[in-house]
């Protein structure tokens, strides 16, 4: 017993030897990683469902091809604003492939002139306008309604604070929560989408209540289409795609019918019976 114990432990003696010897050879140093610059992620969080319901300032930017934009002009229908940075090999491309699938997705289930998407990069001094038409071209994106925007620092931290998006530097370049923030058309933060890997409805649901609730307007045809729409525009998770299913519709028009003749029979039995006859 005492003979394999002491081989064990010099098996363990040599593998941390050799782990201790990797990490020196590889220049990875512990005092490099400096725990005030994490991102704290309750925190975090609670910074960025603070933000909901708090209206954007009107900031300018520039688009990849050097035009001026400014967040008034797209005001009166949803815009999707993903904050980037172009030198992320990790959360950022994932978020954009994934934002993209979605962005597919909802242009196809409520039309892609319906709403816009800005991704902004945060790192200032690097996410120049062409860096960041860099970015889209090698993620593939080239959707009309999708600009990749740059602007100065004082203008990211003051949308970061509106947007309660938190970002620090560190070591590796950023830590930063993975935050796709869906704004309403009056210029409010209206939903926050997390993570680096979501799927479509976290970000087309939202989108429906924007373009199709908030529009249903029982007094007018295009408002009870829009209903319609609403609840009869479903996710299909087998094909990954959004489907106008008519058998919602009909279920709720059969259930009216029948709502409203059970309540007829209940009144004529009342007045059949009623002792005022």
């Amino acid at each position: 017993m005492r003979t394999a114990a002491e081989r064990l432990r010099r098996g363990l003696a040599a593998v941390t030897t050799f782990v201790i010897l990797w990490l020196l050879a590889a220049g990875v140093r512990a005092d490099l990683v400096d725990p005030s610059t994490a991102v704290d992620e309750v925190s975090a969080l609670k910074r960025s469902e603070a933000a909901i319901g708090r209206e954007l300032g009107n900031y300018v930017f520039r688009d990849s091809e050097l035009n001026t934009v400014s967040l008034s002009q797209f005001r009166g229908k949803p815009l999707l604003v993903n904050l980037v940075y172009t030198g992320c090999s990790r959360a950022c491309p994932l978020t954009i492939e994934r934002l993209s699938r979605a962005v597919e997705v909802a242009a196809e289930a409520i039309g892609p002139d319906s709403f816009s998407v800005f991704t902004i990069g945060f790192d200032a001094a690097a996410d120049t306008p062409q860096r960041m038409r860099a970015f889209a071209r090698d993620h593939g994106i080239v959707e009309s309604n999708w600009r990749f925007l740059s602007g100065d620092r004082a203008t990211i931290d003051a949308l970061a604070q509106d947007l309660g998006f938190s970002f620090f530097s560190s070591a590796q370049g950023f830590e930063h929560l993975a935050q796709t923030t869906v704004i309403d058309e009056n210029g409010r933060v209206y939903r926050q989408i997390y993570g680096a890997d979501f799927e479509p409805p976290a970000l087309v649901e939202p989108l429906k209540d924007l373009v199709f609730g908030r529009k249903s307007n029982f007094t007018s045809l295009s408002g009870i289409l829009n209903r319609i729409r609403l609840f009869c525009t479903l996710y299909d998770p087998a094909s990954g795609r959004y489907t106008f299913d008519y058998s919602v519709f009909v279920g709720i028009v059969i259930g009216f019918i029948i709502f409203a003749v059970m309540g007829v029979l209940l009144v004529r039995s009342w007045l059949r019976n009623s002792p005022l006859r």
